[in-house]
């Protein structure tokens, strides 16, 4: 009795010393401090694959900073997630800057021509005001000038700049980066508390969302 008395004892003090860690982990992010959940979910365009929205604008000093991490978050990201980036938005001077990106992406150009546009921007302090600005610049990495000025103002782009305005009023962007998961939570740098802990607060949103749409 005494040793089975013993055994029970030890594993109760075994469980008291385990819970902190399980409650300190559930605790860790919390809804409406380092995310938020959207008033309206939104469609996803990813299919089976959790969706992980970056909104950002190529003149934006935090979402130049933010690259780096991404970059490497996206070499191990979860296999059940797919990353979906998206110029915002918030006022027609930021359309130009979207209308390069869905031109790059409509070039097949994106892997390319994407950070070297913001390092043109950001590190090498060039200007980019004019579609012959960019085309010129564009040129210098391979791609048709000519191209460039005829997807500029494309039918396709027209409709992507349309779509692009659309959901940054949808996911209720009012600055940039930020990240929406599953059409449903929102988050920042600012939220995460730092730039490593956004990927891990991402991860931990995409899992989430994951055992969401099994239940």
């Amino acid at each position: 009795m005494n040793q089975l008395l013993s055994r029970t004892i030890t594993a109760f003090l075994a469980t008291l010393f385990f819970l902190p860690s399980v409650w300190a982990q559930s605790d860790r992010y919390v809804e409406g401090g380092h995310y938020e959940l959207l008033g309206e979910f939104q469609p996803v365009q990813t299919g089976d694959k959790i969706e992980v929205v970056e909104m950002f604008w190529y003149r934006c000093p935090h979402c130049y900073r933010l690259e780096p991490y991404l970059e490497k978050w996206l070499q191990n990201k979860p296999e059940n997630a797919e990353y979906v980036p998206i110029p915002a938005l918030l006022n027609n001077s930021w359309a130009f800057q979207a209308r390069a990106f869905f031109t790059f992406e409509a070039l097949g150009l994106t892997d390319t021509l994407h950070a070297k546009f913001f390092d043109a921007i950001h590190k090498e302090r060039r200007p980019f005001n004019t579609v012959d600005q960019l085309a010129e610049w564009a040129q210098e990495y391979g791609a048709d000038p000519e191209d460039i000025r005829k997807t500029m103002d494309s039918f396709a782009v027209n409709n992507k700049l349309n779509f692009a305005a659309l959901m940054s009023k949808k996911y209720g962007i009012t600055g940039v980066p930020a990240i929406i998961v599953d059409g449903k939570y929102r988050t920042n740098v600012s939220m995460a508390g730092s730039h490593e802990e956004l990927f891990n607060l991402i991860d931990f949103l995409i899992e989430k969302a994951a055992a969401e749409r099994q239940s």
